[in-house]
């Protein structure tokens, strides 16, 4: 599996969920192993890593059904603040990828992801205005959605950039060719 293919799919693991008897049976900590695992095989910044990692750690705390409760209870700020990891997770790689982009020319490529770094700040910051203005649960719903729609963009453009060299795929081999003598 070519790197950003493995971040791709583990955002995916990340935006999917699944409950059984309260337990994600999708646990979003598989998710960022994986995008662990291909953002390492890219060489991407520490800062990245250790923001995924953040994300890791925050997702095995409230995949417990005991941990979701005790959120729901309490002021929904608290599951705006338990994504904050995963969102600046998200920005850090769109800047790396459209910096690593930029560097070899690939200016549509660079534009998308800058695009999408601006979008996920936009999506980490949209629930503080809505949050200290006391919004229904529909207008949080709303920008939930959003923030969701953010996710689904990355992870095309993941997908749809991991066959380029810089995003670490593999040139094909060269064939070799048969010598025929003469």
């Amino acid at each position: 599996m070519r790197p950003l293919q493995s971040v791709a799919m583990g955002l995916v693991v990340v935006a999917l969920t699944a409950r059984l008897h309260g337990y994600d049976a999708l646990p979003d900590a598989v998710g960022w192993v994986l995008v662990l695992l291909g953002i390492r095989r890219l060489g991407l910044s520490r800062l990245l890593a250790g923001l995924v990692l953040a994300a890791l750690v925050v997702s095995v705390v409230v995949w417990w059904p005991p941990v979701q409760a005790w959120l729901e209870d309490q002021h929904p700020s608290l599951w705006w603040a338990a994504t904050l990891p995963q969102l600046a997770a998200c920005a850090v790689l769109c800047r790396d990828l459209a910096a690593r982009a930029t560097s070899v020319g690939d200016g549509r490529a660079a534009t998308w992801l800058r695009t999408a770094l601006v979008l996920v700040v936009l999506a980490a910051a949209a629930p503080v205005p809505a949050l200290s203005a006391d919004a229904s649960a529909d207008v949080l719903a709303a920008v939930y959605a959003t923030a969701a729609g953010v996710l689904l963009l990355l992870i095309v453009l993941l997908f749809s950039f991991a066959s380029l060299p810089w995003a670490g795929a593999r040139e094909p081999e060269p064939r070799a060719s048969s010598a025929t003598g003469s």
